[in-house]
């Protein structure tokens, strides 16, 4: 796998800081970086509540799919930052895996546990839900996120030190 090939794609369930470190990975690579809820609110003026209010998730999902794919298909050298449910979809995964260096950010329940009060009001599968619900969805999505190139794990970690991890990581493994 050579690098300059590829995308680096950041996996990890919502709030694990996948924006912060994907927008230092890029900076420190030179590449561009693309965050896809981002992207996809740019794309369709309305923010990632409102879509999911007004058009439904369905809809959603749909639109974070053809995003992610024609990215991973099309585009190089970029960091993309998916939102935390696009990597279950099969198609989104598959697309990731092929295209690109997929990077797990893996945070235990206990430390994502502390940044729920910050994340929780602009996250529309997050609002109205019991701790314990949070967790369900949690453990389903960590299931997905296990079908990546690498993983890093993040807790205790400032951004900066898990940005060069990650680095360090893909560039070790694929510079033969």
């Amino acid at each position: 796998m050579i690098l300059h090939d590829k995308n680096i794609v950041l996996i990890g369930f919502m709030g694990v800081g996948k924006t912060t470190i994907g927008q230092l990975v890029a900076k420190k690579l030179d590449w561009e970086f693309i965050d896809a809820d981002q992207e996809i609110e740019r794309r369709y003026h309305m923010s990632i509540p409102a879509i999911f209010e007004q058009k439904g998730e369905d809809y959603f999902r749909k639109a974070e799919r053809e995003l992610i794919v024609d990215i991973c298909s099309k585009e190089r050298q970029k960091v993309l930052s998916l939102g935390g449910g696009a990597y279950l979809q099969e198609e989104v995964r598959n697309a990731c895996l092929s295209h690109g260096i997929v990077v797990f950010l893996d945070l235990s329940w206990e430390n994502w546990k502390d940044r729920l009060p910050s994340i929780v009001h602009d996250r529309p599968l997050l609002k109205n839900k019991a701790l314990e619900e949070i967790k369900q969805l949690f453990e389903l999505r960590k299931q997905a996120y296990s079908q990546h190139h690498y993983r890093v794990a993040t807790d205790g970690l400032d951004p900066e030190t898990v940005a060069i991890r990650t680095i360090e990581l893909i560039r070790e493994r694929n510079t033969n």
